[in-house]
């Protein structure tokens, strides 16, 4: 068999899709699942958007306008965001003016570039729409607060060393953000002046600063 064959052979055997591999490697078993959650997100994203006559990235827009500082609501950080192009960004957000969805406002010191805040409208289709991952939360709150807790703080952990390893654009957690130290063995915000505990570190942090690393 020729060495190329057999290469491939061994790699689909280490493959995180292999169930045979998932019997012997937990962190396998871990991305199989987070796998499978994902296609929840995207389930019920589109049972929302054929609603609403609307693609699942013109509701996640919406929402994310709806919910952040006009500063980031721009097509270059929405790209970020989402982790798609500008042009994606761009062609998504010109149907979303064109439905009178959403208004340009063109303010900034950069005649060339504008942020995006919602219209009436927008702001309808959003309130039919910002709850469409309710089910999911729905079954994490059966969970008991330690299970909450302890499921929270490795998420918020993977989301910085995806982002570190750049894997993820963008993320806004305590973990990479200025404000954040580490007092002895706590977390510690600088900018509240506080220890924080585990469940208080921020996914989505209004105040969030980007950390230098040398």
């Amino acid at each position: 068999m020729p060495i190329k064959l057999i290469l491939i052979g061994f790699f689909m055997k280490e493959s995180a899709f292999n169930p045979k591999h998932q019997e012997v490697n937990i962190s396998s078993k871990i991305v199989a699942g987070m796998e499978r959650i994902s296609e929840v997100f995207k389930i019920l994203l589109w049972e929302k958007a054929k609603l609403v006559g609307l693609s699942p990235i013109q509701i996640q827009i919406l929402i994310f306008v709806a919910f952040h500082n006009r500063n980031l609501c721009n097509v270059s950080h929405l790209a970020k965001e989402f982790n798609v192009t500008k042009p994606t960004i761009s062609d998504a957000i010109k149907v979303l003016d064109k439905k009178k969805l959403i208004i340009k406002d063109f303010s900034s010191s950069d005649s060339r570039s504008y942020s995006i805040v919602l219209s009436e409208l927008g702001t309808d289709i959003v309130a039919q729409t910002y709850d469409f991952s309710n089910p999911l939360k729905k079954q994490i709150d059966n969970f008991s607060p330690n299970e909450l807790e302890s499921l929270f703080e490795t998420i918020s952990h993977l989301i910085y060393k995806l982002n570190r390893n750049g894997i993820l654009n963008v993320q806004r957690t305590c973990y990479g953000c200025t404000f954040y130290k580490k007092n002895n063995e706590s977390d510690y915000c600088t900018l509240l002046e506080k220890d924080l505990l585990s469940k208080e570190i921020r996914l989505d942090c209004p105040e969030y600063e980007e950390k230098t690393h040398n």
